[in-house]
Protein backbone atom coordinates (compact mmCIF):
# COMPACT_ATOMS: atom_id res chain seq x y z
CA UNK A 1 0.00 0.00 0.00
CA UNK A 2 1.31 3.29 -0.99
CA UNK A 3 0.21 6.87 -0.17
CA UNK A 4 -1.74 8.33 -2.89
CA UNK A 5 -1.55 11.98 -1.80
CA UNK A 6 -1.15 14.36 1.08
CA UNK A 7 -3.78 16.37 1.11
CA UNK A 8 -2.38 19.41 3.24
CA UNK A 9 -0.19 19.99 0.28
CA UNK A 10 -2.62 18.91 -2.22
CA UNK A 11 -5.23 21.49 -1.16
CA UNK A 12 -4.41 23.24 1.54
CA UNK A 13 -7.91 25.18 1.60
CA UNK A 14 -9.57 21.69 2.10
CA UNK A 15 -7.11 20.91 4.87
CA UNK A 16 -8.01 23.97 6.64
CA UNK A 17 -12.06 23.44 6.65
CA UNK A 18 -11.41 20.11 7.81
CA UNK A 19 -9.25 21.54 10.07
CA UNK A 20 -11.35 24.09 11.27
CA UNK A 21 -14.09 21.71 12.50
CA UNK A 22 -11.53 19.55 14.61
CA UNK A 23 -10.90 22.56 16.17
CA UNK A 24 -14.36 22.67 17.00
CA UNK A 25 -14.91 19.44 18.12
CA UNK A 26 -11.79 19.86 21.06
CA UNK A 27 -13.22 22.96 22.01
CA UNK A 28 -17.00 22.01 22.26
CA UNK A 29 -16.79 20.87 25.43
CA UNK A 30 -16.61 17.32 25.42
CA UNK A 31 -14.24 15.53 27.53
CA UNK A 32 -11.18 13.91 26.09
CA UNK A 33 -12.47 10.44 27.32
CA UNK A 34 -15.59 10.75 24.80
CA UNK A 35 -13.84 12.45 22.32
CA UNK A 36 -10.97 9.47 22.24
CA UNK A 37 -14.11 7.17 22.37
CA UNK A 38 -15.90 8.54 19.30
CA UNK A 39 -12.41 8.82 17.16
CA UNK A 40 -11.31 5.53 18.48
CA UNK A 41 -14.82 3.14 17.67
CA UNK A 42 -15.57 5.45 14.42
CA UNK A 43 -12.07 4.75 13.06
CA UNK A 44 -11.77 1.01 14.07
CA UNK A 45 -15.67 0.80 12.38
CA UNK A 46 -13.78 2.59 9.07
CA UNK A 47 -10.61 0.61 9.18
CA UNK A 48 -8.77 3.44 9.18
CA UNK A 49 -5.11 2.07 10.25
CA UNK A 50 -3.46 5.59 10.47
CA UNK A 51 -6.25 7.10 12.80
CA UNK A 52 -6.47 3.93 14.89
CA UNK A 53 -2.99 4.25 15.35
CA UNK A 54 -3.41 7.55 16.48
CA UNK A 55 -6.38 7.53 18.59
CA UNK A 56 -5.16 4.69 20.69
CA UNK A 57 -1.64 6.08 20.92
CA UNK A 58 -3.80 9.49 22.57
CA UNK A 59 -5.74 7.47 24.50
CA UNK A 60 -2.98 6.41 26.39
CA UNK A 61 -1.60 9.14 26.56
CA UNK A 62 -4.35 10.21 28.40
CA UNK A 63 -4.51 7.95 30.88
CA UNK A 64 -7.62 5.79 29.54
CA UNK A 65 -6.72 1.85 30.27
CA UNK A 66 -5.58 -0.87 27.87
CA UNK A 67 -8.46 -2.62 28.51
CA UNK A 68 -10.79 0.42 28.42
CA UNK A 69 -8.77 0.61 24.39
CA UNK A 70 -8.65 -3.06 23.56
CA UNK A 71 -12.27 -3.85 24.32
CA UNK A 72 -13.45 -1.32 21.82
CA UNK A 73 -13.99 -2.90 19.10
CA UNK A 74 -16.17 -5.95 20.91
CA UNK A 75 -17.97 -2.59 23.36
CA UNK A 76 -21.26 -5.09 23.04
CA UNK A 77 -20.14 -7.66 24.91
CA UNK A 78 -17.61 -5.84 27.73
CA UNK A 79 -19.34 -4.38 30.94
CA UNK A 80 -15.99 -2.18 31.29
CA UNK A 81 -17.82 0.80 29.81
CA UNK A 82 -20.09 3.06 31.88
CA UNK A 83 -24.03 3.28 30.73
CA UNK A 84 -23.30 6.78 29.36
CA UNK A 85 -20.33 5.43 27.24
CA UNK A 86 -22.29 2.93 26.04
CA UNK A 87 -25.08 5.13 24.67
CA UNK A 88 -21.91 7.08 23.18
CA UNK A 89 -20.77 3.87 21.13
CA UNK A 90 -24.46 3.00 20.19
CA UNK A 91 -24.27 6.60 18.92
CA UNK A 92 -20.93 6.35 17.26
CA UNK A 93 -21.86 2.91 15.42
CA UNK A 94 -25.39 4.16 13.86
CA UNK A 95 -24.51 7.23 12.91
CA UNK A 96 -21.04 6.21 11.55
CA UNK A 97 -23.01 3.09 9.64
CA UNK A 98 -25.93 5.74 8.86
CA UNK A 99 -26.29 3.82 5.51
CA UNK A 100 -27.10 0.57 7.28
CA UNK A 101 -28.91 1.34 10.05
CA UNK A 102 -30.74 4.57 9.55
CA UNK A 103 -30.22 6.22 12.88
CA UNK A 104 -32.08 4.44 14.93
CA UNK A 105 -34.64 6.50 17.46
CA UNK A 106 -33.82 3.54 20.35
CA UNK A 107 -30.15 4.71 19.92
CA UNK A 108 -30.62 8.47 20.03
CA UNK A 109 -32.94 7.59 23.19
CA UNK A 110 -30.38 5.69 24.88
CA UNK A 111 -28.58 9.26 24.04
CA UNK A 112 -30.63 11.23 25.26
CA UNK A 113 -30.67 9.45 28.45
CA UNK A 114 -27.40 11.06 29.09
CA UNK A 115 -26.31 14.07 27.19
CA UNK A 116 -27.78 17.52 26.78
CA UNK A 117 -29.37 18.61 23.17
CA UNK A 118 -25.77 21.01 22.56
CA UNK A 119 -24.21 17.68 23.71
CA UNK A 120 -25.69 15.56 21.57
CA UNK A 121 -25.57 17.86 18.59
CA UNK A 122 -21.53 18.09 19.39
CA UNK A 123 -21.21 14.73 19.80
CA UNK A 124 -22.79 14.38 16.18
CA UNK A 125 -20.29 16.92 14.76
CA UNK A 126 -17.02 15.15 16.21
CA UNK A 127 -18.72 11.92 14.69
CA UNK A 128 -19.43 13.60 11.31
CA UNK A 129 -15.89 15.11 11.46
CA UNK A 130 -13.75 11.73 12.24
CA UNK A 131 -16.03 10.15 9.50
CA UNK A 132 -13.97 12.47 7.37
CA UNK A 133 -10.55 12.00 9.13
CA UNK A 134 -11.07 8.15 8.01
CA UNK A 135 -12.05 8.66 4.72
CA UNK A 136 -9.37 11.14 3.67
CA UNK A 137 -6.73 8.69 5.12
CA UNK A 138 -8.41 5.78 4.20
CA UNK A 139 -9.04 6.95 0.11
CA UNK A 140 -6.00 8.96 0.23
CA UNK A 141 -3.82 5.84 1.78
CA UNK A 142 -1.95 7.50 4.69
CA UNK A 143 0.47 5.86 6.63
CA UNK A 144 0.62 5.35 10.71
CA UNK A 145 4.76 5.49 11.76
CA UNK A 146 5.81 2.20 12.92
CA UNK A 147 6.86 1.75 15.86
CA UNK A 148 10.36 0.44 16.78
CA UNK A 149 9.60 -2.97 17.86
CA UNK A 150 9.35 -4.69 20.97
CA UNK A 151 12.15 -7.51 21.35
CA UNK A 152 10.30 -10.24 23.65
CA UNK A 153 12.65 -11.22 26.64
Amino acid sequence: MHPRLDLQKASPAAFKAVYALELFVQNSGLSRSEIHLIKLRASIINGCAYCVDMHVKESRHDGLSEQWINLMSVWRESPIYTPRERALLGWVDAVTNIAGTGAPDAEFQALREHFSEAEISNITVAIGTINVWNRLAVGFRSQHPIDQPSIAA
